[in-house]
């Protein structure tokens, strides 16, 4: 039998720079996409809320600072001081399907680099890289209305972490249509030394 998993909630908050969750429609500051589209707020957690998904403890969306509720990709560097870890969990959505390298920066200099893959957040489309769905919308949110039956998704995805070590740092890809709204990190004890 294996220990429990050892889960570290990122606070993302002072690097969110998108606004992509409302209440009522987008104003000039808003939009997750080009046409300024978003996830309807009464459909979603509150800012700051703890939720579960698929196991995973997440805090989500991230705290309002203000400035937004996720991170648009645009190769930012996200501490992440002592953590050790066998997965880093996201929970994003892309302005379309993409996929792109991280940097995992570790405490003896070490940078390797993995894969982080979203799905679209375009109502009624399937994952396409099969990861889990984390939250569905009713309607998607237009500045000037909200067209109901389209349900955009947020996806759960997950970057493995293969070499072991203290991390100190993701950076994320240098590509906007990628957004992170949530970021956990996984440790499985007893998973690596398993034969």
């Amino acid at each position: 039998m294996h220990a429990r998993m050892i889960s570290t909630v990122v606070d993302i908050s002072e690097v969110c720079d998108n606004r992509g969750i409302t209440k009522s429609g987008a104003d000039e500051s808003d939009g997750f996409n080009i046409w300024r589209n978003t996830f309807p707020a009464e459909d979603l957690p509150a800012p700051g809320s703890s939720v579960e998904v698929t196991g995973v403890a997440f805090e989500f969306p991230a705290r309002a600072t203000g400035r937004g509720d996720n991170i648009r990709c645009r190769g930012q560097l996200l501490p992440l001081p002592g953590v050790h870890a066998d997965w880093l969990y996201l929970l994003g959505a892309a302005e379309r399907r993409t996929e792109d390298e991280v940097e995992l920066h570790y405490a003896d200099g070490a940078v390797r680099t993995a894969w982080l893959r979203m799905s679209d957040f375009w109502p009624e489309t399937a994952a396409w890289f099969g990861e889990p769905e984390a939250f569905r919308g009713s309607g998607l949110r237009y500045p000037r209305h909200t067209q109901d039956g389209h349900r955009p998704a947020i996806w759960q995805q997950r970057v493995p972490v293969t070499v072991p070590g203290e991390l100190t740092a993701l950076r994320l890809p240098d590509n906007p249509a990628m957004h992170v709204f949530a970021l956990t990190a996984v440790l499985e004890p007893g998973v690596r030394d398993a034969s």
